[in-house]
């Protein structure tokens, strides 16, 4: 849910418990007080990441981009839904061109919990990408290195190949 959504649903749900609480019908009020603190909680929580998700999977970046800028305070996400945000938004600063901006979410997304390693190993190859873009060589072994220690896909160990043949006839 975005946070408009979650802002109309409170709504609702607090015109519900003040009618339930008029009826005295106080068992339904703690459910309803249940769903209000539920959506509080995953306004902070989650965030609209999955909603961006979607997005990004679309390649729908300005769309991606307004839902993550709905979050204000990405540091409250959970974990697991703090690492998509920071790949979107570093992929989001790749395409806009903003590449020291990309370097720092790739960085803090590196530093996360993944859940597969190709997810993980995404994250690596787009920082070995940018730091061979930044010319800063030997940042881009450490990244490949790191990235091989993970179960990648096919596609990925091509891109690898890639990187390591253009930092080769760089160096």
């Amino acid at each position: 849910m975005n946070t408009r959504a979650r802002i109309i649903v409170i709504g609702i749900a607090v015109t519900f418990l003040l009618y339930a609480v008029y009826e005295k019908h106080y068992n339904i009020s703690i459910y309803i007080l249940g769903l209000i603190g539920y959506f509080i909680w995953s306004h902070y929580r989650e965030g609209t990441v999955f909603l961006a998700t979607q997005a990004f999977h679309k390649q729908d970046y300005e769309k991606t981009k307004a839902l993550l800028s709905e979050i204000k305070d990405p540091d409250k996400l959970r974990k697991r839904r703090r690492n998509y945000y920071e790949f979107m938004m570093g992929n989001v600063a790749l395409k806009e061109e903003r590449v020291d901006d990309a370097e720092y979410h790739f960085q803090l997304a590196s530093r996360l919990p993944w859940k597969r390693d190709a997810e993980k190993g995404f994250v690596l190859i787009n920082l070995a990408n940018i730091s061979l873009r930044k010319r800063n060589y030997d940042r881009v072994p450490v990244y490949i290195e790191l990235a091989n220690k993970l179960k990648l896909t096919e596609r990925q160990k091509a891109i690898i190949e890639k990187i390591e043949k253009e930092l080769n006839k760089q160096t």
